[in-house]
């Protein structure tokens, strides 16, 4: 069992290097995260193919390039404060917070935030705080953040996030009507005002008001 894990890993990391993810950290941060940990036990023996995953409360935990994708536009350094908006899984803030200062990240479900919150725990992942509450309000007590990221798909820009972006920030979000196109977008705060690159073509799920009322 364990040397298939292994091979796993590696055909994981070398899907990744071709196609396209050349951040030495994001790579060492994908490498060192066990993505096993963030999926559903039935789905467990798929963890490490390159595909997104189903978890609770109809979410989805993302295939792994679309994570080391966005991370990796990002630009993290080690000092950086970030801020997630939809916890999910807690993958994405995991990944994250082996190369960031802080991770806070938002969940808009109970039963995700504290199930994040345990494998934190677990596997000894001391720079995540897990709220819940509502995405669109962000953290305006904690702002402004050098980076954030979305990880479920906005209609527009939330105003409020951008706002919360501190000088030189970088937002990094899906952006689409939920049943029609989506592509990555990464905004830039620049003294010159905010600058907006359109990317890779993906599909998320949307990106929804208020903290849930179940679940």
């Amino acid at each position: 069992m364990a040397p298939n894990k292994h091979l796993d890993r590696m055909e994981f990391m070398l899907t990744l290097r071709r196609r396209g993810i050349t951040d030495p950290a994001v790579l060492r941060a994908m490498e060192e995260v066990p993505r096993e940990m963030f999926v559903p036990d039935n789905l467990k023996p798929q963890a490490y193919e390159d595909h997104a995953l189903p978890i609770d409360c109809g979410q989805t935990i993302s295939q792994p390039y679309v994570v080391a994708y966005m991370t990796e536009l990002l630009e993290l350094q080690t000092r950086h404060r970030v801020l997630e908006i939809g916890t999910g899984s807690g993958y994405q803030a995991a990944v994250i917070s082996r190369i960031a200062a802080m991770v806070v990240s938002i969940e808009r479900y109970r039963t995700l935030a504290e199930r994040a919150r345990k494998i934190f725990d677990m596997i000894g992942y001391t720079n995540i705080e897990v709220i819940t509450g509502d995405g669109f309000e962000g953290a305006p007590q904690r702002a402004p953040f050098d980076r954030i990221i979305v990880t479920a798909a906005a209609e527009t820009i939330p105003d409020n996030l951008v706002d919360q972006l501190g000088e030189d920030g970088i937002l990094v979000l899906p952006l689409g009507p939920r049943n029609g196109p989506q592509d990555i977008v990464r905004l830039r705060k620049t003294a010159e005002g905010i600058k907006r690159e359109d990317l890779i073509a993906v599909r998320f799920v949307p990106l929804l008001p208020g903290q849930a009322k179940e679940l």
